[in-house]
């Protein structure tokens, strides 16, 4: 086991990772900005490295930075969370290259699932469904029509470099497509310094459920089950349950399967999510994280294992804790994020929180690195914190959130969690009955009018 892990990544995951280091006994590295010298996590870490000024690029991505704060402090890995350099294949081999262990899978895993074309042909080849559509990158105009001829509108152009929907455009017909063609392709340029896009059929009203893995990159896998992230706003997740209200235990554990034996013929190693798009009882695969999820932990309430634990000890080479036969899931967990932003337009909303009270009780679990006094930079995202609420069934979970969310008191900044008061009221969300189309479509009614 390592006896030291810097921590390249800040805010609530920052603080997650090193509690489940020093739970095994590990000491930890944290690495700031200037911006974040009171951070929570660089209070409780054993160490902890200022690596630049408030600008990511200067700082929590400047890798040469990062790699000099272990030299520094002999960290013998480096957990990088979930953003940032977290699926940095070139990261990865700098690490490897200067004797440190990246605790993630290996470069070569991260590029093939960094391109989205590449992910998508390793995908069907390991026999995960895909989403009809192009094979590879569609060069011209001329091509993308004929190709949208095929299997038919609407279709969905995406970068093939791409990530939170920037890159992404959809044609709901021939006259659509041109515009649609060139905006993508100078989107992910603009974005990703790389162009090529490629072309999926457009499902209109999918959930969008993934699947959690771990493999011990040996050829072992297993799966945790799925959870359910269509509650979206302009492709960014807002709220995640676990499991999905969509799926039967059949379901689950057929596309579980599917998924930990292609992890285990791909030889992967560590954490990682398969996203699919889920649509009259079939899955489509859209991606591959090969990274821990910023929605985790509601996987964690229902299976109880510790995926961060996991990560370090497959790292370590010591394998994996669990086998498949030990994963049993119990109850549902809802988790919601609560984001320094205006409710009402996601304006972000950076500044003093003047008074701060978490909500608590059984099954409550609130991950984040905030606290009376802290003032939030605007230099990075606006997420703050994450409220997970775990019941013995989906009604349950239901009403300990409602509880939590009354009791939740962040003062001094807006936030999102009067948005949640509403959607844990509203009768499609007690129902289970939402797509990822659902959330943008209540947000145009102006609830906050």
């Amino acid at each position: 086991m390592f006896n030291k892990i810097l921590i390249a990544n800040r805010g609530e995951i920052a603080l997650r990772v090193l509690r489940a280091c020093k739970e095994l006994g590990i000491r930890t590295v944290a690495v700031h900005s200037t911006a974040d010298a009171d951070a929570m996590h660089v209070r409780l870490a054993d160490e902890s490295v200022c690596i630049g000024p408030p600008k990511a690029a200067d700082s929590y991505l400047n890798i040469p930075q990062i790699v000099a704060a272990c030299e520094i402090t002999g960290a013998e890995a480096v957990h990088p969370g979930y953003g940032f350099l977290s699926e940095n294949a070139r990261f990865a081999e700098i690490l490897e290259a200067h004797g440190v262990k990246f605790i993630g899978p290996s470069a070569e895993h991260i590029r093939i699932m960094g391109d989205k074309i590449e992910a998508k042909r390793t995908a069907q080849r390991l026999g995960i469904p895909v989403v009809p559509g192009s094979d590879g990158a569609i060069e011209t105009e001329a091509e993308a029509l004929k190709f949208a001829n095929e299997i038919g509108y609407p279709v969905l152009i995406k970068a093939s470099a791409g990530g939170g929907g920037r890159g992404m455009k959809v044609a709901h017909s021939p006259d659509d497509l041109g515009e649609a063609y060139a905006t993508a392709r100078a989107e992910a340029k603009a974005a990703f310094g790389d162009d090529a896009v490629y072309m999926e059929k457009l499902l209109l009203t999918p959930r969008h459920i993934e699947v959690q893995i771990l493999g011990d990159g040996k050829g072992g896998a297993i799966h945790l089950g799925e959870r359910d992230c269509s509650l979206q706003r302009r492709h960014q997740k807002v709220w995640e349950e676990a499991n999905s209200p969509a799926l039967n235990p059949e379901q689950r554990e057929k596309i579980g399967s599917i998924c930990s034996k292609a992890i285990a013929d791909l030889g992967y190693a560590g954490a990682g999510t398969i996203e699919f798009l889920y649509e009259s009882g079939e899955f489509y695969f859209i991606e591959m994280n090969t990274r821990l999820q910023v929605e985790h932990p509601i996987t964690e309430a229902i299976t109880r294992i510790d995926l961060v634990n996991e990560q370090i000890r497959i790292a370590a080479g010591a394998g994996m804790s669990v086998t498949q036969d030990d994963i049993e899931f119990k109850g549902h967990a809802i988790e919601c994020r609560i984001n320094a932003e205006n409710p009402a337009n996601f304006t972000p909303s950076p500044g003093m929180i003047t008074y701060y009270h978490p909500p608590g009780g059984l099954g409550v679990r609130v991950d984040s690195g905030v606290y009376q006094g802290y003032k939030i930079p605007p230099y990075y995202d606006s997420l703050i914190g994450k409220l997970i609420v775990h019941g013995r069934n989906r009604v349950e979970c239901l009403m300990r959130l409602r509880r939590c969310l009354d009791e939740f008191v962040v003062d001094g900044i807006e936030t999102t969690i009067p948005l949640f008061r509403k959607l844990v009221d509203n009768q499609d969300i007690a129902n289970g009955m939402y797509d990822i189309h659902w959330l943008e479509k209540y947000l145009d009614t102006k609830p906050f009018d």
